[in-house]
This record gives C-alpha cells, sequence and structure tokens, in this order.
C-alpha cells in the first residue's frame, strides 16, 4: 500500500511482521520507525548546537548521520523505482536535501529528511496494526472441535479439518466451532460478534449458527454447513484486508502528480544549471543558480501547507476525547456527505436496562415488590436479562431476599423459590403456554404491547399466576438525537441506521433518535453492501460503529469511527478514528474541525504557491541572492506552518462544535 503521505510503501520487512496472526507489531520492530526515530534524535542534537554558536565539528556529522539515516531508505527506493523508469517525490526530496547541504544550507535538508522519515514511518505503524487486527480477527473462532462419528463416539480435531455435514457437538461455554443448524438441543447463544445483538438468541432446532458465537448453558448438535474458509468470520477477514487495500482512492492521482512534479522539476533544474553554461557562463555561477532554484523550488512549504493544519487539528481532537489516527483520515472526515450508524453499543449504551414494570390486576403487589421477586429470583443466573432486572433492582436500593430451589432452562427462563412462593421469570410465550384464564391472558397482551414498542418482554409468576410484566431494552444514549440531527445537517442527508437486531427494536430507537432510513437483521457482510450501495450512488459514507461485527463496514466506508469503551479491539484497530470517552456528540464536531483543517490547508497551498513562484521566477529572471533565496523560502515554510497551528487553540473546537450544532 502507498503512503497518501510520502508515496512510499511500506518494506517488505514491515509487512512480514505485520501479518504474522495473533502479534501485535511493535512501532520499533518496524524499520521505518527505527530509521525515523534516530534521524528525528540526531536532528534534535545537531540544531541547538549549530543555533548557539558550536563549532562545526561537533554538528556536522550529526546532521551528516540526519541525512544518512533518514534519507537511504527513501532514496533507495527511488533509485530502485527508476529501473521502471519511475521517479518519485521522495528520490527528489532527497536529491534537494543533498542540494541544499552542498551550498552549505545543512539545517534546510535535515529538516526536510526528518520530516519525510516521520510521515513514512507514521504510515507504516498504521498498515502494520490494521494487519495485526484482522488476523487477530481469525482467533474469534475456536481451533479445535468436537465432531460426532456415526458410532456415537466423539474425536477433538482441527477446525479446518471439519466438512461440509459433520455434525459437531457444542458444550456450554463452548465457542460454536463452524457455519451450520442445529441438529438437536436447546440454548441461548451470544452471537453479538456477528450481528451486534446485545442479547443472546434462543437457539433451537433448524436455527442457524455461526463459527465464533458463544454457546450459553444448553448443549447442541449442530450440522456443518460452510467449510471454515467460507464462514461469517472468515469472509469478515477478507471484506476487512480487501476494503484496506482499496482505502486510498485518490493514490493513482497522487502518483501521477508525483510524477509530473518530479520530472518537472528534474529538467528544470538541469536546464537553469545547463542553460547559462551554454552561453559562456561560469561554472560556479551556474552550479550557485542551480542550486538556489532546487532550494526555493522545494516543496518545503507544500508540505507544511499541509501537515500543520491537519496535526494539529488532530491534537485537538485528542484533547476532547476524539483519536484521529492520521493527518489522511483527518482529511477525509470533512469529504463524507452521508452517515451510517449502528444500533447497539454506538447509539445505544449495549446494555440491557429494565424500561417498563407491568403490575396485572389483583396481583396485590407494586412496582418495588413485583422487581423484588423477580430480581430475587434471577439474582444466581448470568443472563444479560437477569443482570437487567437484579440491576434495576439495586438501583431502587431494594432488598433482595435469598432465592431456594433455583432452576435455569435456556430459551424458557429461570424458577426459584422467594419468600415461601414459587416465581418463575422468562419467556412469555414459554411460561404462559397459551393459557386462557384472564391473568394469563392479559399479561400476553401486556407482553405483546411490549414487544411491538421494541421491548424484551419478560413475565413473573407466582405460584403458576402471572403477576406482572417487565420491559427490557437497550437505552439510547442521552445524546443521540442531538448528534443524528447535527449529522445530518452537515453532510445534507439523513443518517442510516443499519444493526443486526430485529426491525422492532431497531425501528423503536431509529424513532427516538430520529432516523427515518433503517435497515435491521443484516449480517456483517449485509453492512458492507449497504456502505457500498451508497457509494456506489455517489456518497462518502461515515461509519460509525462499536463491534467486530461493523469491522468490515468500518473498513469499507469512506471513513471509519468506532466507539471507544464499548469498541471491540478489531473495530478500534480498523476504524479510522475512535471516539475514546465515548460521547456520540463529539463525531459531528470533529467532522466539522476536519472542515476547517482542510481550509486552512488550501490557504496555505495558496501561499506557499506563491512564495515558490514569485522565488522561481526572480531566480529565472534576475539574480536571486542566495540568502535572499533561503530567506523567502524559510519565511513561507513559517508562514503556513503558524497558520496551520491556529486549529491547536480550544478556540477552534468550540468554533467547530458551534458550526456543528452540537
Amino acid at each position: 500500500m502507498t503512503s497518501t503521505l510520502t508515496g512510499r510503501a511500506p518494506s517488505a520487512s514491515a509487512s512480514r511482521s505485520a501479518t504474522v496472526p495473533g502479534r501485535r507489531t511493535r512501532i520499533l520492530a518496524l524499520p521505518e520507525a527505527r530509521w525515523a526515530a534516530a534521524a528525528l534524535v540526531l536532528f534534535l542534537i545537531a540544531l541547538p548546537l549549530q543555533l548557539t554558536g558550536a563549532p562545526a565539528w561537533s554538528w556536522g556529522p550529526l546532521y551528516a548521520l540526519t541525512y544518512l539515516t533518514g534519507g537511504w531508505e527513501p532514496g533507495w527506493e527511488g533509485l530502485k523505482a527508476l529501473k521502471d523508469k519511475t521517479l518519485d517525490v521522495d528520490l527528489l526530496m532527497v536529491v534537494a536535501a543533498l542540494g541544499a547541504a552542498a551550498i552549505g544550507q545543512v539545517l534546510d535538508g535535515a529538516l526536510l529528511i526528518v520530516i519525510f522519515a516521520t510521515s513514512g514511518a507514521l504510515e507504516a505503524v498504521a498498515t502494520a496494526r490494521t494487519a495485526d487486527s484482522v488476523r487477530g480477527l481469525l482467533d474469534l473462532a475456536p481451533a479445535t472441535a468436537t465432531r460426532l462419528n456415526t458410532d456415537d463416539g466423539e474425536e477433538t480435531l482441527a477446525i479446518a479439518q471439519l466438512a461440509v455435514g459433520d455434525v459437531i457437538h457444542v458444550r456450554p461455554g463452548e465457542r460454536v466451532g463452524a457455519d451450520g443448524r442445529v441438529l438437536a438441543g436447546a440454548s441461548d447463544v451470544d452471537q453479538a460478534t456477528i450481528t451486534g445483538e446485545p442479547l443472546p438468541v434462543a437457539k433451537g432446532t433448524g436455527d442457524e449458527v455461526f463459527a465464533g458465537t458463544i454457546n450459553g448453558t444448553g448443549a447442541l448438535r449442530v450440522r456443518v454447513e460452510r467449510d471454515a474458509s467460507d464462514s461469517v468470520i472468515a469472509r469478515m477477514v477478507t471484506m476487512v484486508e480487501e476494503a484496506s487495500r482499496t482505502k486510498a482512492p485518490t493514490q493513482l492521482f497522487i502518483e501521477k502528480v508525483e510524477q509530473r512534479y518530479s520530472l518537472g522539476m528534474v529538467a528544470a533544474t538541469l536546464a537553469v544549471f545547463l542553460v547559462p553554461l551554454a552561453f559562456g557562463a561560469d561554472l560556479t555561477g551556474a552550479l550557485l543558480r542551480a542550486m538556489t532554484f532546487m532550494i526555493v523550488a522545494s516543496p518545503c512549504a507544500v508540505v507544511l501547507a499541509t501537515m500543520p493544519p491537519l496535526l494539529s487539528a488532530i491534537a485537538n481532537a485528542g484533547r476532547h476525547g476524539v483519536l484521529v489516527k492520521s493527518a489522511v483520515v483527518m482529511e477525509r472526515l470533512g469529504q463524507v456527505d452521508a452517515v451510517a450508524l449502528d444500533k447497539t453499543g454506538t447509539l445505544t449504551e449495549g446494555t440491557p436496562r429494565v424500561t417498563d414494570i407491568r403490575l396485572l390486576a389483583g396481583s396485590g403487589l407494586d412496582e418495588n415488590a413485583l422487581l423484588t421477586l423477580a430480581a430475587a429470583a434471577e439474582h444466581p443466573s448470568e443472563h444479560p436479562l437477569a443482570r437487567a432486572v437484579v440491576d434495576a433492582a439495586r438501583e431502587r436500593g431494594l432488598a433482595l431476599p435469598a432465592a431456594a430451589d433455583f432452576g435455569s432452562a435456556p430459551g424458557i427462563g429461570v424458577t426459584a423459590t422467594v419468600d415461601g412462593y414459587a416465581i418463575a421469570v422468562g419467556a412469555p410465550m414459554r411460561l404462559l403456554n397459551g393459557a386462557a384464564d384472564p391473568a394469563s391472558v392479559r399479561a400476553a397482551a401486556l407482553a405483546e404491547q411490549l414487544q411491538d414498542g421494541g421491548r424484551t418482554a419478560v413475565v413473573v409468576t407466582a405460584d403458576g399466576r402471572p403477576v406482572g410484566v417487565l420491559g427490557i431494552a437497550d437505552r439510547l444514549r442521552p445524546d443521540a438525537a442531538t448528534t443524528v440531527m447535527s449529522l445530518g445537517a452537515l453532510t445534507g442527508t439523513a443518517p442510516m441506521l443499519f444493526t443486526g437486531d430485529n426491525p422492532r427494536a431497531a425501528a423503536r430507537l431509529a424513532a427516538e433518535a430520529g432516523i427515518t432510513d433503517v435497515r435491521a437483521g443484516l449480517l456483517p457482510q449485509d453492512k458492507v453492501e449497504a456502505v457500498r450501495a451508497r457509494e456506489r450512488a455517489g456518497r462518502k459514507v461515515l461509519v460509525i460503529g462499536d463491534g467486530v461485527n461493523d469491522a468490515p463496514a468500518l473498513a469499507a466506508a469512506h471513513t471509519g469511527i468506532a466507539m471507544g469503551r464499548a469498541g471491540s479491539d478489531l473495530a478500534l484497530e480498523t476504524a479510522d478514528a475512535v471516539i475514546v470517552r465515548d460521547e456520540l456528540a463529539a463525531v459531528p464536531v470533529v467532522v466539522a474541525l476536519s472542515r476547517r483543517a482542510r481550509g486552512l490547508v488550501v490557504q496555505n497551498l495558496v501561499i506557499a504557491a506563491v512564495f515558490i513562484t514569485a522565488l522561481v521566477v526572480w531566480d529565472l529572471a534576475g539574480t536571486l541572492p542566495l540568502p535572499l533565496g533561503v530567506l523567502g523560502h524559510e519565511g513561507s515554510t513559517v508562514i503556513v506552518g503558524l497558520n496551520g497551528l491556529r486549529l491547536l487553540r480550544d478556540g477552534a473546537w468550540k468554533r467547530a462544535r458551534a458550526e456543528a450544532g452540537a
């Protein structure tokens, strides 16, 4: 992958270290990072020595080592590219730095070397980390599975040895070994890694299960329906890798610009040197003019025209809880014109909570009493719904009596004896079982009403008689509706919600958040296709998500943002930016800040172009003194640098917040 900052491809050693499964690449393990760090340290030691008037022998060798450590790799890669008749900007920058040193401007050349070495190292780190996270996704699937033989015997074998049609035994708490369909057994399966659903899903005979999902308390027999290389998890890996390789749509354009600029620069420098010689000019004067031209035409100001605004915006965003991974990402954020949000953990807090307590007439209980009985019965259970009920009781400060005779049935619920009552808490259809007595009919109606509203309904019975119904749902983030409105105003299009959750729950959350375009029941590949469909329509899509199942969409999108606290490791690594503090309202602000940064980039490019053009024309049409050329060149560099640093101030974030309406 070619860097959109430097035009440099990561080294082979960096690529190898980045693709070892299960291994996270250390920054200093990358040769680009080591050479860039060495060049920077040497430069920072030499600079104060030179500025304080120390003898040249003390700082000269340090600058020489700066040139060597920071410039040998891009120089060598540039020379190898010449074999393919390709001339890139990296080689040109090394030549310009050496040219500056040849006429005594050692500092200018060293600074140029350090800038390009550092940007190349940052690109190599980003590439390696992305590859690490993609390979780590494979760890979600277990290494082995238990296959049942025709004689009802069992054998443990590697996942890769499973064939379509094999039957595997999935014990309680194990990860499912392959994509398949349940032949026997019942259990609750946590498939948040695939669909993003916050609650385990009841699975029984005929239901589909996915590799890498976590089985609950029941045992399952599953017939394998997909080869390991074609599982949903494996396809997620493939999609992330493919999307990462095509991440930079402007790469070909940048390479074309680099070629034209490089060839033009070389031709112009040679002409400035050779033409005067042809007309009788002295060698020293011609060389001095050519080297002056090389310095004033050097794109240092152009480089700084782009980086300070973007890096300042990155630093400012970081102070406010938004980690933007590169200057390229900061620039791309300002280009988005469509937004797609995940539901669970992104628009919502990702934790089920009791939202409704409905009492049945004649139960003789109030809300606290009903919640106390239900929470006491659920207390021994580890099911997420049980934790939601217990947490609701604790929030009210209720004391929970001890429960006896606890029992749990997957897909049904729990039973226990509490204060002398036989309490059951669980699924309405299973507990009520179509009973026609008035209390059961009223309980079924209440449960259906809650489910129509997008809640998960839980019936509570005492001694076999329904006494109440609890509604449980994931809670919308407090800033979700404001964020949706702000993003819609910034992009000019209404945000889209996509989720693996059921349509009713998705529709309820979408209505609360102010979203009308809802896509529910999506697998990871469906999310990717939804994003790509928008991009085929000419949109630059920003995807905001948090889970492993969101990673392919985050990678496929023009720009991806992950929620930091709830986000999976893969989502955090795949995303271009991370909301560290989980403040969803920061998303429109950072988009607005990116647009301000891009505006300053344009200003700086204009300033740099004016200075370079004026100095070049002066050098070609007249006699530009070398000190004045250096002063003009460095002056333009300082101006564009200071202009870009304006975005470091807190006022820039406040203005971006006001612009976003957040």
